[in-house]
């Protein structure tokens, strides 16, 4: 069996396998927590083979607690010793951080991308990971055709796995009516549909990574400010015509009510269905 054992150890012995950023309210919590009540739940760490810039231990499990203590000035942390091979130890803190990633799609894909690495087959690290063999099949997919961005919306919960990988396979059109059969079979809600209506056009412009490309910025011409010009210029036309045919066609409906509501059978007949009361933007639209 495993040899386990709870040791204070000097905290300048200790390795970081796989640092990450943690949210500062957070890190502040877990610094308040141990002033107050201490430490309920030791580091866990593994001893090194071989001892590499006096670093003695990896730590597997526990970086904010560790950081806590280093923030209050203390030199020395309790911690669980276990002996383990490196690449466990390894394996053991990107579980971990997977675990407690808090919808950080880079540390899902960085310690995914890791452990496919070392030939660890979808099953094994749905295991490892216990997220779900389905789940991690299907990031593993996005993942190995590029889809970063995709996977990140899936993480933040934006978009379900399976409409990722739907926008990830299929071109333009079956998405946009695959989207549309969801959203009338009652799937989607209508704000579910922007959000991926506004996922499909930022991938479709910037493409599939999580930061957008540089683009750098191309000399204009007189010609190219012409043509914006005209552009503007047409689009502002359209924009006025479709204003006078609105307001003509409020102009005649505000001026066919008034005559409707002067007939006292039209009245009578609104009373009889429910609806007596005009509603004060379409009172207001009638004094005008």
């Amino acid at each position: 069996m495993e040899q386990e054992a709870t040791v204070l150890i000097s905290i300048e012995d200790i390795h970081i396998l796989n640092p990450r950023v943690r949210n500062q309210i957070i890190a502040e919590e877990i610094r308040q927590n141990i002033r107050s009540v201490g430490l309920k739940r030791p580091i866990t760490v593994a001893s090194r083979k071989d001892v590499k810039n006096g670093k003695k231990y990896d730590l597997v499990c526990g970086q904010g607690r560790l950081e806590a203590f280093i923030a209050a000035g203390e030199t020395t942390i309790p911690a669980v010793v276990r002996e383990v091979s490196e690449e466990d130890a390894h394996i053991m803190s990107l579980v971990e951080n997977i675990a407690r990633r808090n919808g950080n799609a880079l540390e899902l894909l960085q310690s995914i991308k890791y452990l496919k690495s070392q030939g660890y087959a979808d099953d094994a690290i749905a295991a490892k990971t216990n997220l779900g063999k389905d789940y991690i099949r299907g990031i593993i997919r996005l993942l190995e055709q590029g889809e970063e961005y995709l996977i990140n919306a899936v993480e933040k919960g934006r978009i379900p796995l399976y409409q990722a990988l739907n926008i990830a396979s299929e071109d333009d059109t079956a998405v946009q009516r695959a989207l549309a059969e969801a959203y009338e079979s009652g799937a989607l809600s209508g704000k579910k549909l922007v959000d991926a209506q506004k996922i499909i056009s930022r991938r479709k412009h910037y493409g599939k990574s999580l930061s957008s490309p540089h683009r750098e910025h191309a000399k204009v011409s007189a010609e190219d400010l012409i043509a914006a010009y005209e552009k503007g210029a047409k689009e502002k036309k359209r924009l006025l015509a479709q204003s006078n045919y609105i307001k003509d066609v409020l102009d005649y409906t505000s001026i066919a009510l008034r005559q409707l509501l002067k007939d006292v059978h039209f009245t009578n007949q609104l009373k009889a269905v429910g609806m007596n009361e005009i509603p004060q933007h379409v009172t207001d639209l009638l004094k005008r």
